[in-house]
C-alpha cells in the first residue's frame, strides 16, 4: 500500500479505504467527518449533518426499546461515509463496486466496535430506523413526504440547526457510553 491509496484523517491517521484495518478506525474521525457532511446531498433547507442523523437513529432505537447493540449499530450505520463519502440512493443502486467497497468498509467499522455479528433481525431494525428517519427528515426539512404510509417515530428527532462541534462531541460521547454499556452487559452475562 502506498500513501496515494490512503486518506489522511482528522486524527492524522493514514487510512486505506480500499484495504481498511480495524485498528485505524477511530470514533473521533467518524464523528468529525460526519458532523461536517450534510444529509440529502445538501438539498435540505438548512444544514443537517449525517452525524446528527446518526444520533437521532440511535435515540430512535432506544425509544423503541431495542438493544444497546442495535443502538450502537444505528449510531454507526453511516460511518463508512466518513472515509468514502456517500452517493445518493438513486445513483448508488447502479454502482456495484462502490457498494462492495462501502459494505466491506462498514463491516470493518462494525467489527472495530464489536457489532459486526448483527443478526438479520438486528440489521432489519437498523434499516427500518434509518428509513423512518429519512422520511421524518424530508418531512421536517424539505416539507415533503417521500412515501404514502408515514412510518411511526417513537422518539423526538432533533433536526434543528446545530453547531458541528457540539454534534461531533455528542456522537463521540454517545458511542463511548454505548460501548461501556455493552461491556457491562457482557460482564454481567459472563458471571
Amino acid at each position: 500500500m502506498t500513501r496515494e491509496n490512503a486518506i489522511l484523517t482528522f486524527t492524522n491517521t493514514l487510512f486505506y479505504p480500499l484495504e481498511p484495518a480495524k485498528d485505524e478506525v477511530k470514533v473521533e474521525d467518524i464523528a468529525h467527518a460526519l458532523s461536517q457532511m450534510c444529509r440529502a446531498n445538501g438539498h435540505f433547507k438548512t444544514f443537517y449533518s449525517v452525524a446528527q442523523h446518526s444520533i437521532n437513529c440511535a435515540n430512535e432505537a432506544k425509544a423503541r426499546g431495542l438493544s444497546v447493540r442495535v443502538q450502537l449499530a444505528c449510531l454507526l450505520h453511516d460511518a463508512s461515509e466518513a472515509y468514502i463519502s456517500d452517493i445518493t440512493r438513486p445513483v448508488k443502486c447502479y454502482l456495484h463496486e462502490y457498494r462492495k467497497i462501502e459494505h466491506r468498509l462498514q463491516q470493518v467499522i462494525f467489527s472495530h466496535f464489536g457489532v459486526a455479528d448483527q443478526s438479520e433481525a438486528e440489521k432489519r431494525q437498523v434499516d427500518d430506523i434509518d428509513n423512518a428517519l429519512l422520511y421524518f427528515e424530508f418531512e421536517q426539512l424539505h416539507n415533503q413526504g417521500i412515501c404514502e404510509n408515514p412510518p411511526r417515530i417513537y422518539s423526538r428527532p432533533d433536526v434543528a440547526l446545530r453547531n458541528m462541534i457540539t454534534v461531533e462531541a455528542e456522537l463521540i460521547n454517545l458511542a463511548k457510553y454505548l460501548l461501556k454499556e455493552i461491556e457491562k452487559e457482557q460482564q454481567e452475562f459472563s458471571l
